[in-house]
């Protein structure tokens, strides 16, 4: 078990764990619901950091991280489904840790 994410696995080098946002509905700014079946142009989305690789500079774990669901990899473990990425798979990170004066994204 790895002390910091209470997961069986420690990952290596550039490499991320996150869990996607459970929201599968979106809404519009007028309150409309969008299902998740709706087409769309190409949609990035969100997750949060659950562990993360020695070589990963950006993200620690609890941020949110926004990717393209096309290059991710899924995998269960203990019955969960997380989603592995790269460090150079992320485009942009919401972090808590910001300055109050910032926007809260690293772009």
């Amino acid at each position: 078990m790895d002390s910091t994410t209470g997961l069986p696995v420690r990952l290596l080098h550039d490499r991320l764990l996150v869990r996607e946002d459970a929201d599968s509905e979106r809404r519009s700014a007028a309150g409309i619901v969008i299902p998740a079946t709706a087409q769309m142009g190409r949609r990035l989305h969100w997750a949060e950091a659950v562990g993360v690789g020695p070589l990963v500079r950006s993200v620690e774990n609890g941020d949110r991280v926004l990717f393209d669901p096309e290059d991710k990899a899924e995998v269960e473990i203990q019955g969960r489904t997380y989603i592995l990425l790269r460090e150079r798979d992320i485009h942009a990170v919401a972090a808590k840790r910001v300055d109050n004066d910032g926007t809260g994204l690293y772009l």
